[in-house]
């Protein structure tokens, strides 16, 4: 289809869609109320919570710590107004995300431009571009940090002054959904907490896990622990109690903490609910498998782990106001969505880290088999929680979610393919060598080679093909900002920072990308009229439902086929992915969509296609994208 044909008046009517699909939100009292009625758990939350409690440090600190526990909760729930408890009688579960939703992911520094606050910039930023469609904006850390681009925060309460204030998150919250980011593993070398345990304060003692000597890790416990980085598990600092020897994950600036202390899980879930009353409705568990650290095991996906997220979870569903954890757990795919738990008891929604590198193999391949074959055995345990399906993130592709799914030789084909367009490749420690662990590119270039002579329109198609199969796809879209203006790789910064992952955070000129738009031949413009147009029909349309059904239909190994069903079943979709750059044919037969209509109709494009004897004929372009719904004459 011809997109230019589109450009007239399309902003407009996107605008309006957007003012149409704004939620009423409600703030939270800035003070608590003691005199309204005081919140009182049920009998059966108080049990579950008690419980798990007991699991995680015995009886007679369930007792104990449950009162703290509700207490915490007790202070927050005073925070509510009338109106937000009104509200509450209504909420419903299911629909606690809709096709209405799709989230930006988002640096708050990353927009350079005219503004007070980077925070202000960039929300002027996502508002001239947004058009209509992305309701809700992850703000990645925004905290004080002192490395790892925000992830090792300094003070979890406090907005980093160089960004903004409460006040620029608050505006924010007035247009949109917000996530934030809960970085509950660690805390920076150089906050309060790890300052005070240096000083030998001894509230802090047991908030980390320290040796006196590294041998008090043995050689064969560190053997058994899963690590996501090749570094050494511990880090020596200095302290008035003499030298220790500290349990860090991911860098020695990023200390791990000690949930095997009562005292700082409270601490936390009080944290949890500050930032609820701050704007979040969406609270991002940061590298939450690595939680509960066991020399003797793993320290992944320990029981311990789980029971302390069922935890919040019930704290969260008790008085968050319909809030949602996201688990990020950058692990294989089984694994990863063990975080759901029974569907009713951890996360409300999981990312979906198989998805990126096996679109990328179906491009590169020109063959959708990988991909359609893990897109058909997808299941949910419960209608209340569902996937982000993101294609990039702030850190890069993630490799880990498609071990078992994409043969071995798969994924190295994947990495020398990416590689030899520009890409980076991280690794984690693995059985006495090191394994690729993730792959260090924008969306754009690990899509495109630029090595190529292709036509830059050629290209624009492509890039959002490829990105169209996380629209279609059940679940809630998460678009990076960089994978959303289709940036290339930053390599400059790579070689500023010897950071790989800085290849897809580099700053984006507000002024540059303002001229590319008004030229409707420029990347960005036709970047920004083809997106907009999927991401506004995809919140238009009910078949989109996170709860809605898909089908997966082998119609072409050239072309990604799924039929999406709204809830009530009143409603379909037909998509159609083409992942080549030729021309494809399919003969649909209707008895596979178990839908006997006669005229169907491009969403996208408002063309026509008439079955005959049965059967569908649709002529596909080079990397076209085509949602079929079916008329109703």
């Amino acid at each position: 289809m011809d997109f230019k044909l589109l450009w007239q008046g399309e902003y407009e009517r996107m605008d309006n869609q957007q003012l149409k699909h704004q939620r009423k939100r409600t703030f939270y009292d800035p003070h608590p109320d003691y005199k309204r009625p005081r919140y009182e758990p049920l009998k059966e939350t108080h049990k579950k919570m008690r419980k798990r409690l007991a699991i995680l440090y015995g009886s007679q600190n369930a007792s104990l710590y449950i009162k703290e526990l509700e207490r915490i909760m007790k202070v927050h729930y005073a925070h509510k107004p009338a109106e937000m408890l009104e509200k509450e009688k209504n909420y419903d579960p299911r629909e606690r995300f809709t096709e209405e939703d799709m989230i930006l992911i988002t640096y708050g520094d990353i927009v350079k431009g005219d503004g007070e606050t980077p925070l202000s910039v960039l929300y002027n930023f996502v508002n001239t571009y947004n058009q209509g469609a992305l309701n809700t904006i992850h703000l990645l850390p925004f905290f004080p940090y002192s490395s790892d681009r925000g992830f090792a925060v300094v003070d979890f309460r406090q907005v980093d002054p160089k960004l903004g204030s409460w006040t620029d998150i608050r505006e924010k919250k007035k247009r949109y959904d917000l996530m934030f980011d809960a970085v509950l593993n660690h805390v920076s070398s150089m906050s309060e907490m790890f300052l005070e345990f240096r000083k030998g304060n001894p509230r802090f003692i047991d908030f980390f896990i320290a040796y006196d000597s590294p041998d008090d890790l043995t050689g064969e416990q560190r053997k058994k622990l899963f690590r996501p980085r090749t570094s050494d598990i511990l880090t020596l600092y200095e302290t008035i109690n003499g030298p220790k020897w500290l349990w860090t994950t991911f860098s020695e600036d990023q200390i791990d903490l000690n949930f095997h202390n009562p005292d700082l899980l409270m601490q936390v879930i009080d944290s949890l609910l500050f930032y609820i009353r701050q704007g979040a409705d969406l609270l991002r568990l940061d590298a939450v498998t690595y939680l509960w650290d066991e020399p003797g095991t793993s320290s992944i996906h320990l029981p311990q782990t789980h029971e302390i997220i069922k935890l919040i979870r019930d704290v969260v569903d008790a008085v968050g106001s319909g809030v949602a954890l996201v688990t990020e757990t950058n692990v294989p795919h089984a694994d990863n969505v063990s975080y759901f738990g029974n569907g009713y008891d951890e996360a409300h929604m999981v990312y979906n880290f198989a998805l990126p590198p096996l679109v990328l193999h179906a491009f590169y391949r020109e063959d959708t088999g990988h991909l359609s074959r893990w897109a058909e055995g997808l299941d949910l345990p419960s209608d209340s929680v569902t996937f982000l399906n993101i294609l990039d993130t702030h850190d890069g592709i993630g490799l880990m979610g498609v071990k078992n799914i994409l043969p071995y030789d798969e994924i190295v084909f994947l990495i020398k393919t990416i590689e030899g367009r520009g890409a980076y490749i991280s690794y984690k420690a693995g059985d006495g060598s090191d394994e690729p662990y993730e792959i260090n590119s924008t969306w754009w270039s690990a899509i495109n080679d630029r090595k190529t002579r292709e036509s830059l329109y050629l290209q624009v198609k492509r890039f959002v093909a490829s990105r169209s199969i996380s629209l279609v796809l059940k679940g809630v879209p998460g678009i990076y900002i960089h994978g959303a203006v289709g940036s290339e790789n930053d390599h400059e910064s790579v070689k500023q920072t010897g950071i790989k992952r800085d290849v897809n955070r580099g700053v984006i000129d507000a002024s540059s990308f303002e001229n590319d738009f008004r030229n409707q031949d420029s990347k960005f413009s036709l970047i920004c009229r083809q997106s907009s147009r999927l991401n506004t029909l995809r919140t238009a349309n009910r078949a989109f439902h996170p709860r809605g059904r898909q089908q997966v239909l082998y119609l072409s190994p050239f072309v990604f086929a799924l039929l999406r069903i709204s809830p009530d079943e009143d409603e379909y979709i037909l998509t159609l992915t083409n992942v080549t750059g030729r021309e494809v044919q399919l003969n649909i037969s209707l008895k596979e969509t178990c839908i006997n209509k006669g005229i169907w109709r491009d969403i996208i494009d408002e063309s026509l296609i008439e079955a005959h004897k049965g059967d569908l004929k649709v002529i596909m372009g080079a990397y076209d994208v085509k949602w079929l719904m079916p008329e109703n004459i």
